[in-house]
């Protein structure tokens, strides 16, 4: 039954549903509408917050854009791939390519969402290449959706975030250790339910006739050596001296900031994959070509991204947040605040796609209106983040890393990610319900 009803919201999603870049400049045009309807004398200034945030995410972009890059061609170094085609061939069955896809997904969302965006999409490639008879548009799904589960993991933005000294609502809200957002008992075992069920809901979805495989690009690569005069340019760019002393110069400084204590970031991972990459590659050559290679699937990324950064800024400014949040939270008691603040935060993410600039917007109205009534502040972050997380399942914003390698679009998986996304919500709110 639930293939049928995934299969006819598919097709009906894949009608309808246009490109991720139209569905970003429409949320900047619904935005900009609700923003001159709450402050109709100020469209100037809605103006100006867009081209003022605009460019805010530019760090965070070019941060993704090597990601993807310097995983790809780290991936792409022969034993590197050999490794992964081995681990594809143990999800010989479609089930066990989506279960198996799921699991190692979720396992480093676990360790670090940045991480998890490159692992997810590689090893979806490697599994499709090797199984036709795998639905490819849902086991991109399977790859994808353990997003909704970040909020529990090492890097969750807003359980390190009020986890730090001096964060920005220290004096409201003090230092909440980890212990009581990431590792409570109450997080753990939703992270755990969720874990254990979407699978079984992706299973239940994988069409039982024809399915979509994966089709691989073509792509004409160029023999670099043939006809090439061996001159001492040529043996610069072929020796391998100079990638690997460039490479362990990486890794000296990898090794020495994790001995310092420095958590997994986005740019740490980044050296290290590129440090890798330029010692296994063989030659500074053969290096940029992969880099050459892979270039074409972020150009989704560096388009996006700064939209939803103005979108945000006007979601600010206008006062449209604003007003979402404060209209939740007022219909609310000690009992059901949890609730409506998961709610709300998975409203306002659709909006504003950042975990940290998500609480940046809501901790400071949230915190203070749930700290009236009497509820624990750690309970109000984690539904916050667990909220950001959930609607990351149908917010364009957080796909385009694993559909610009795959490539796919995102009308090709929303229709599954819609279903989960039912799943989630659904299951979350119950649990919340016992347990916060």
């Amino acid at each position: 039954m639930l293939a049928s009803i995934a299969d006819r919201l598919s097709r009906l999603v894949q009608r309808y549903l246009p490109d991720a870049f139209v569905i970003a400049v429409l949320l900047t045009l619904l935005v900009f509408g609700i923003g001159i309807f709450l402050k109709p004398a100020e469209p100037l200034s809605l103006v100006k917050s867009f081209g003022d945030g605009f460019w805010v995410y530019l760090t965070f972009t070019m941060q993704i854009v090597l990601l993807l890059l310097t995983g790809m061609v780290l991936a792409s170094v022969p034993f590197v791939k050999k490794a992964l085609q081995q681990l594809a061939k143990w999800a010989d069955t479609p089930t066990k390519a989506y279960v198996y896809t799921f699991c190692l997904s979720g396992a480093a969302y676990y360790i670090n969402w940045g991480l998890a965006v490159v692992v997810g999409a590689i090893l979806v490639r490697e599994i499709g290449r090797r199984n036709q008879n795998v639905h490819f548009p849902l086991l991109v799904a399977a790859a994808y959706s353990p997003t909704a589960l970040y909020t529990a993991g090492l890097s969750s933005s807003i359980g390190l975030t009020v986890a730090t000294k001096d964060h920005f609502l220290a004096d409201l809200m003090g230092v909440i250790p980890t212990s009581e957002t990431i590792f409570s008992p109450s997080t753990i075992i939703i992270f755990l339910v969720l874990f254990v069920t979407m699978p079984v809901i992706i299973c239940l979805m994988a069409p039982k006739g024809q399915v979509t495989p994966y089709e691989e690009k073509i792509i004409q690569k160029i023999n670099l050596q043939t006809g090439v005069e061996a001159t001492p340019a040529s043996r610069l760019e072929t020796t391998p001296i100079l990638g690997v002393v460039t490479g362990l110069i990486g890794m000296v400084y990898v090794t020495h900031e994790f001995i310092l204590g420095r958590d997994l970031d986005l740019n740490i991972i980044n050296l290290l994959f590129l440090s890798l990459g330029l010692i296994f590659h063989g030659s500074l050559r053969s290096f940029g070509e992969a880099f050459k290679e892979a270039a074409g699937s972020t150009s989704p990324i560096i388009l996006q991204f700064p939209f939803y950064a103005g979108i945000i800024a006007v979601l600010t400014s206008s006062g449209l947040g604003e007003s979402i949040i404060q209209g939740m939270t007022s219909i609310a008691n000690k009992e059901t605040f949890d609730i409506f603040t998961y709610w709300t935060a998975g409203i306002v993410n659709l909006l504003a796609p950042s975990g940290g600039g998500q609480w940046a917007l809501q901790g400071p109205l949230q915190v203070p209106a749930g700290m009236n009534l009497g509820v624990d502040p750690s309970t109000i972050a984690m539904a916050v983040g667990w909220g950001d997380a959930w609607t990351n399942l149908i917010q364009p914003f957080w796909a385009l890393p694993i559909l610009s390698i795959v490539g796919l679009h995102i009308r090709h998986i929303m229709g599954y990610c819609f279903i989960l996304a039912v799943w989630v919500g659904i299951v979350t709110t119950v649990l919340m319900v016992f347990l916060y």
